[in-house]
């Protein structure tokens, strides 16, 4: 969960009073916000640079923006919404210039207390699934991750890209339906 626990407790400030309270002065209050968003844009910045290294330096880049503008955050939109669009152009500004991206999906998830047989499978179908999503083309990852790995609504895919919501909604969905395909028959049943 994007966040962590901290956002469920009703004595820590949401985005929005923080960054009032920066705006106003209180400029040390930022490590709040970097410290609740800090590992969704290192993952964003995974995704399309591929290794830590660079992905911890476009992160520093992001913040570093966003710090630099947060006075005109007007907050017409969450505040992540807001930091993830200059963290989706700031990416596709380095990947313009590097031409690579991953998408979120090919991070490896760590699952306690498993059987070597459930990890070989679980790999297995990770595998399968990788393979088929790094098929996709590019536009349609983008939309893809945003929406299931940053549970990231249509209007905010929108903010964040620029694409049409219509087109965010027909992305995903070709997306969805290239990888049923692609994914048909696999394993016991096939893949729903």
């Amino acid at each position: 969960m994007i966040g962590g626990d901290e956002m469920d407790d009703p004595l820590i400030p949401d985005d929005q009073s923080i960054v009032a309270q920066i705006v106003s002065g209180q400029k040390d209050r930022f490590r709040i916000l970097v410290r609740r968003h800090e590992r969704a844009v290192y993952g964003m910045g995974l995704s399309f640079f591929r290794n830590g290294e660079d992905a911890a330096d476009f992160t520093q880049e992001v913040f570093l923006k966003a710090f630099r503008n947060l006075s005109r955050f007007e907050g017409r939109s969450r505040f992540s919404t807001w930091l993830y669009k200059i963290a989706y152009n700031t990416a596709v500004n380095g990947v313009n210039r590097r031409r690579e991206y991953r998408s979120l999906a090919e991070e490896d998830p760590v699952m306690d207390g498993d059987t070597p047989e459930r990890d070989a499978l679980r790999g297995a179908a990770r595998e399968a699934v990788l393979e088929a999503v790094r098929d996709l083309p590019e536009r349609y990852r983008t939309c893809v991750d945003l929406f299931f790995f940053y549970d990231r609504s249509y209007q905010e895919i929108e903010v964040i890209t620029g694409f049409p919501v219509n087109t965010i909604k027909s992305h995903v969905f070709r997306a969805k339906k290239l990888l049923r395909d692609r994914l048909e028959g696999y394993g016991e049943g096939g893949i729903e």
